[in-house]
């Protein structure tokens, strides 16, 4: 009975869990480049019963009466990486960065695109084409962070009448070429976690390659644009319906369990 109160219990926390990941997806919904995260319930390993005090013939191992389920748990949230809607905006400091087809990694997906990011001393990356410029005159996102170029320092356009090509080359309202948006794949984008503020940091030692001038790599800059966030707000809502519901099952059948413990001390103990 007891394993029974941990595999109910097991299920709360996991539909738990799922129901707080699609609650914050649904709520960006609306943010640039956000990126939805996924995770799919899986089960821990079973146990494999055997007889107590038997033994097989000729003295072989207990027989094997069969497997018993340990409960689910939520596997790790990833973020899903496909390419939302872009949007026009009439903004010059919105850039939506689209991707075309990317070479496949050693994991078998698709590699990804990222605009490199300079916060504080630290390189990180993002999707969010929604900057702005601040009062020096560098493009930052809007939490005031530097967009780098390619020459890993931030790019510094002055005023907003800055135009940008698809290949990311920002040339200033007087016909000066400024810089060049740089560009960060990766080639596994698993390998990224996300930091808050629609920023992402590389899980491993370095930084991501450029992908300037890599031929096997297709993308387009448009300004004027923004990437939506890829987030299906009725697919999501049916989701987090799914998750409460399956969270309401595994509570009556906790409480089931409940109730006959109850029972069973309080009432089978008095008998005789």
């Amino acid at each position: 009975m007891l394993r029974g109160l941990y595999g109910a219990a097991a299920g709360m926390i996991a539909q738990q869990q799922r129901q707080e990941m699609l609650t914050n997806n649904l709520a960006n919904a609306n943010t640039p480049g956000y990126k939805a995260d996924q995770a799919s319930l899986r089960a821990f390993p079973n146990m494999l019963i055997k007889a107590m005090d038997t033994q097989g013939p000729k003295g072989a191992q207990a027989p094997i009466i069969g497997e018993l389920a340990t409960g689910v748990y939520l596997q790790e949230r990833m973020p899903n990486f496909r390419q939302g809607d872009i949007n026009e905006t009439g903004n010059s400091t919105d850039i939506a960065l689209v991707q075309g087809v990317l070479p496949e990694g050693e994991a078998g997906r698709p590699g990804a695109l990222f605009y490199t990011i300079q916060s504080n001393d630290e390189i990180l990356y993002s999707r969010n084409g929604n900057f702005t410029i601040d009062g020096a005159g560098f493009l930052t996102t809007t939490e005031g962070q530097y967009v780098l170029g390619t020459n890993g320092e931030p790019l510094q356009v002055g005023d907003e009448n800055f135009t940008l090509d698809p290949n990311g080359t920002i040339t200033s309202s007087d016909g000066a070429v400024i810089g060049q948006i740089n560009l960060a794949y990766a080639e596994d984008p698993m390998l990224l976690v996300k930091e808050g503020d629609g920023l992402l940091r590389y899980t491993e030692e370095g930084e991501l390659p450029t992908a300037i001038g890599n031929a096997e790599i297709n993308y387009q800059l448009q300004q004027g644009f923004i990437e939506r966030s890829n987030v299906d707000a009725s697919q999501t809502m049916t989701e987090m319906m799914s998750a409460y519901r399956s969270f309401e099952a595994n509570q009556r059948i906790l409480q089931a369990y409940d109730q006959s413990l109850d029972k069973a001390v309080n009432e089978v103990g008095r008998l005789g």
